[in-house]
């Protein structure tokens, strides 16, 4: 009789990141550690539906349609073509962005006690949100950059020259759910300004202003829950073809950026750095593993930026390989999330849900 155990690897979704979502899913079947685990794989489409799938990509077929078991003693998702039932002994959200990285499908999973990697409810959201993100970590003693933000109904409001005024120029206007760099400007002039808000309007409604940070771009890996550590910093060196790390140069130019692991930066700035990760991480709630994107200034001052939650896993991602790099490869460092989300699980299944008062 088998010990494996089962993990649901779950991607795509009704993200603008589905396509990296795919990429990323791919590299973890891949990596897996099949002597240890079976998978099922499940694919969100981006309508929303979900799919038994036996390779992981984007085609699906409609009597493959999957059926969430809203049931804990039963947990679990219904095959409608054959009326099996599928019980993984975890769920591994392998989703980017909106609808997957914010809590929505953790808050799911939460709701029938099913083990999952990654962070819960209250982390997801918000670490996904960057204006709450900034205001939690600021209120912390964090250093982030300076920021101001409008909501959607208050549009006819903004103006580019309070903007201008309070932030100088250039200045960066990001949609405040999103990730992969989707719904990022880089605002140097007038010209500029309402074609940025329309596209960030159409991705979220809520846009936040910051400075522009002139410094080096660096990554900061963690994992664990009551003792998290953290990896030496890796840096992300943007060519002067690209104005700031874009989607396009993330993804789509193989010579927009050259990654650098572990960064050159003096000992004394690594370990502010790693503490400065550390502490962002435990202060948003995160669980399990993140990466935390940070700026390094010129004078030495460093900022945090934001942290990401599900960071990617494909093959130019840096969190799997800022771990590589500290020694622990891509199979052992899934391995070791799924210890991990193991663990998270049965410490928060000792918590009583009865009272009589």
């Amino acid at each position: 009789m088998s010990n494996k155990k089962t993990v649901a690897i779950i991607y795509g979704g009704k993200s603008v990141e589905h396509k990296i979502s795919i990429n990323s899913a791919k590299n973890v079947y891949e990596f897996l550690d099949k002597n240890s685990f079976d998978t099922i794989l499940i694919y969100i489409s981006t309508e929303g539906k979900w799919y038994l799938k036996e390779t992981v990509d984007a085609d699906f077929k409609e009597e493959n349609e999957l059926f969430l078991i809203l049931n804990p003693q039963q947990k679990g998702f219904f095959h409608v073509s054959s009326g099996k039932k599928l019980n993984p002994d975890i769920v591994f959200p392998v989703l980017h962005g909106t609808d997957g990285e914010d809590g929505s499908v953790q808050g799911m999973l939460e709701a029938i006690e099913m083990p999952f990697i990654g962070t819960g409810v209250l982390g997801s959201s918000i670490s996904m949100n960057k204006l709450y993100s900034k205001k939690l970590m600021d209120a912390a003693g964090i250093p982030v950059s300076k920021y101001i933000f409008f909501h959607y109904h208050d549009r006819k409001s903004i103006s580019f020259q309070e903007v201008k005024e309070k932030l100088n120029l250039p200045f960066m206007a990001k949609a405040a759910n999103l990730g992969s760099s989707v719904g990022v400007h880089k605002i140097s002039s007038e010209e500029k300004f309402d074609s940025a808000l329309e596209d960030i309007f159409n991705f979220d409604k809520t846009v936040i202003f910051e400075e522009f940070v002139e410094g080096r771009e660096l990554e900061c890996a963690v994992i664990g829950n009551s003792s998290p550590e953290a990896t030496l910093p890796g840096e992300i060196i943007v060519s002067s073809n690209h104005e700031f790390y874009t989607y396009e140069a993330k993804y789509l130019d193989p010579e927009a950026a050259k990654l650098q692991i572990p960064a050159v930066v003096d000992d004394a700035i690594s370990e502010r750095i790693q503490e400065l990760s550390i502490q962002s991480y435990v202060t948003l709630a995160c669980e399990d593993f993140a990466r935390v994107d940070l700026f390094l200034k010129p004078n030495g001052d460093i900022l945090i930026n934001e942290i990401n939650t599900i960071p990617g896993f494909t093959n130019s991602s840096m969190f799997p390989m800022m771990w590589k790099e500290k020694g622990l490869e891509f199979t052992p460092l899934l391995t070791k999330l799924i210890e991990l989300a193991f663990e998270k699980h049965e410490s928060k299944q000792r918590l009583s849900n009865n009272f009589n008062g």
